[in-house]
């Protein structure tokens, strides 16, 4: 069986009850982290760009998709196109190896999905599954190669998650699943120069309008071919440039990679689990250096006036952003807002970062002075050995004193629980108030025992 007939046929046998409760936690709460984040930017200027282009684009068309927030009805494609803009311009993404957000472009297209086919709870969350598990398969092994040849791996991959959630809440067959994974190949983009040099890349919200039209194709007959992930002229030939593993980078130095392990252990091994929470709006390889330092000063009382200087030992690719190949222009290493050493900073001096605060200070906003001091005194030691979102934060004190403690790349990842806790602070910066979020927190909670769920979720975004 090819690639993609394994992975058509792993999702077209899935249910519900075929999903561990570590697995049916998880999908719960990055179902909460999307919902999250499209509230946060569901007035900003990227978000209302998107939904005016698709009024007018849709002018004349149907609506039957409902905009997550403002409760506009469009087309399926249109309404996912806007929620994926607003999620992404909320910031509180969900990471999948640094530089994939699955949620970003599975959530918007699951929604939609669901709430046209009147799915209950249990069909969504196993939908959830099944996408983020063939895209991060999928992805896994290949994301720094795919990046080091110009693409960017999020939307690049993320359309495989959108269209393999979507193909099962539309109840695909296996054949038609595998059809839809196949013309996903022939849909898939997403540049890195945009960015590079001063725009704004069409991103996730790209990806998920593609893969709906992916599994339209699919739903309709259209053939897709037989080996279009990993034959000679396939996928992974086009982004990786070979399809047979060799690898140019890669987050622990290894050089190849094994195509057969993509598919390795499908339903017993759930790679979905390594998704984690980036709940402070920058990029995921600062979460940690925040959260450990914030915990190291606490535990040991340090404070700003104690420390002379703090090292952090990190995954060398998290100094490379976002490739080795194409490194951020003007990115030297050095400290400066928006730098690792400035979040490392944060950590020490205010003991964590704001959660309603993006990546820089906005409009009525300052750092803390010393913040701008310490980073300068912050160093980074990059290292293949070290674990991906996995530093080692010592800090050096004035007096002489060394205090060390360990990442283990898994301080991000926590079940629902502990998720709704995280989260529950953003109320205060939501339109829709703390009673209304209270609720959206307790339906995500309780997504398997609800009908129509999708309907539910999405209402509960829309101011009352």
């Amino acid at each position: 069986m090819s690639l993609s007939r394994e992975l058509a046929a792993f999702v077209a046998g899935l249910s519900y009850q075929d999903l561990p409760p570590a697995v049916v936690d998880r999908a719960k709460g990055v179902t909460l982290q999307a919902l999250a984040s499209a509230l946060l930017a569901h007035d900003t200027p990227a978000s209302r760009q998107a939904l005016a282009v698709m009024i007018e684009e849709e002018a004349g068309g149907g609506g039957i998709a409902t905009v997550l927030g403002s409760g506009r009805k469009l087309t399926k494609a249109g309404a996912a196109f806007v929620d994926a803009e607003m999620l992404l311009a909320g910031g509180k993404w969900d990471t999948f190896r640094m530089l994939t957000h699955p949620g970003t472009a599975i959530l918007p297209a699951a929604l939609v999905a669901a709430e046209v086919a009147g799915s209950d709870g249990r069909e969504f969350l196993t939908a959830i599954a099944a996408g983020y598990e063939v895209m991060e398969r999928l992805a896994a092994d290949f994301i720094p190669t795919v990046m080091a040849r110009g693409f960017h791996a999020g939307p690049v991959f993320g359309i495989f998650g959108a269209a393999v959630a979507a193909a099962k809440l539309a109840g695909l067959d296996a054949d038609r699943i595998h059809g839809a994974i196949a013309q996903c190949v022939n849909l898939a983009a997403g540049n890195l120069e945009g960015a590079r040099s001063g725009g704004r890349s069409l991103r996730e919200s790209g990806a998920v309008r593609n893969a709906l039209l992916a599994v339209a194709l699919a739903r309709h007959g259209m053939p897709g071919g037989e080996s279009v992930l990993e034959g000679e002229a396939g996928f992974y030939h086009a982004y990786a440039g070979n399809n047979l593993g060799r690898l140019r980078y890669s987050f622990t130095g290894a050089n190849r990679a094994d195509l057969a392990q993509i598919t390795a252990g499908l339903g017993r091994d759930w790679i979905f689990l390594e998704t984690l929470y980036r709940i402070y709006s920058t990029a995921g390889y600062n979460l940690a250096p925040i959260e450990l330092t914030a915990q190291l000063c606490a535990e040991h009382d340090l404070r700003y006036e104690d420390i002379d200087r703090i090292e952090a030992l990190v995954n060398w690719l998290e100094t490379e952003y976002p490739s080795p190949a194409f490194p951020t222009p003007g990115g030297d290493g050095r400290p400066r807002v928006g730098s690792t050493q400035y979040f490392t900073a944060w950590g020490a001096v205010m003991r964590g970062y704001p959660l309603l605060r993006g990546a820089a200070p906005g409009p009525g906003e300052s750092d803390p002075p010393e913040v701008l001091d310490l980073m300068q005194r912050v160093s980074l030691i990059p290292s293949t050995r070290r674990a991906l979102f996995g530093p080692r934060i010592t800090v050096f004190t004035k007096d002489g004193r060394i205090f060390t403690k360990e990442g283990s790349g898994r301080e991000f990842i926590w079940d629902f629980e502990e998720e709704a806790r995280r989260i529950r602070p953003l109320a205060s910066g939501l339109a829709i108030g703390t009673a209304q979020f209270e609720a959206l927190i307790d339906t995500c909670r309780h997504l398997d025992q609800i009908d129509r769920a999708a309907a539910r979720l999405i209402a509960l975004t829309v101011p009352s």
